[in-house]
């Protein structure tokens, strides 16, 4: 899945470019993005993720993902920016972030943002075969509470209202509607041979409106309005 992120990241931001992260965790993909000479500055609001991001040799600032706005005295300071692998699903006021960005990112600039969905027939599946319903159907709350943090599910129509004053939603797609999610890897470790199939089969068709909708995660793709 991590794999599918980069193919599009690696196209949209190429080097020399610099990008916001937020919610960068342990900087896995902040560190990709340099290796390949992306300037990158990366945010998350946890010092402890903060601390092993520069461990990786990433340039990496504490910072929720809602204040990333006032990050810099100039505006349009990147070239884009990126949150991957459901880091926003913590955040309470995504207007917020979407205002932040909107001052950061430059006209033109793109915006990748890997969000967990609201229904994901995996997780019901693994779930209820593992008698545990209240973890099947948990993301049909309007919140669910983790390791001391609230997690919303937006819906992709929501996610796109909220940044459109600023920005033009230019591609949606899927993750995680056949590859097993990570809670499946036990299953997906033992079976390799299908797992690359389903991953074949998926990127095919991760633009078709139905399977973004019962995504795991699912991708959404902004460019700054001008």
């Amino acid at each position: 899945m991590r794999a599918a992120v980069w193919r599009r990241t690696d196209r949209l931001f190429p080097a020399g470019s610099r990008v916001l992260e937020l919610n960068c965790g342990t900087g896995v993909d902040a560190a990709h993005l340099a290796a390949r000479g992306v300037q990158v500055l990366a945010t998350d609001v946890a010092a402890g993720m903060v601390a092993q991001a520069r461990g990786r040799g990433v340039e990496a600032v504490q910072c929720a993902a809602e204040d990333v706005g006032a990050l810099e005295s100039e505006s349009f300071t990147f070239d884009g920016a990126l949150s991957n692998f459901g880091g926003l699903n913590c955040v309470a006021d995504l207007g917020m972030v979407a205002a932040g960005l909107a001052r950061s990112v430059r006209p033109g600039g793109s915006v990748l943002l890997c969000v967990m969905g609201p229904a994901v027939p995996w997780e019901w599946g693994w779930y209820l075969a593992h008698l545990r319903p209240g973890k099947a159907f948990r993301r049909f709350r309007a919140s669910t509470e983790w390791r001391g943090l609230t997690i919303r599910y937006p819906s992709v129509r929501s996610l796109r209202r909220t940044f459109h004053p600023w920005f033009t939603c230019e591609r949606t797609w899927a993750l995680g509607t056949l590859v097993p999610p990570s809670y499946a890897e036990p299953l997906a470790a033992r079976l390799p041979g299908v797992v690359r199939v389903l991953d074949r089969i998926e990127r095919r068709i991760e633009r078709w409106w139905p399977v973004v909708q019962l995504a795991d995660h699912y991708v959404v793709e902004l460019r700054r309005r001008p």
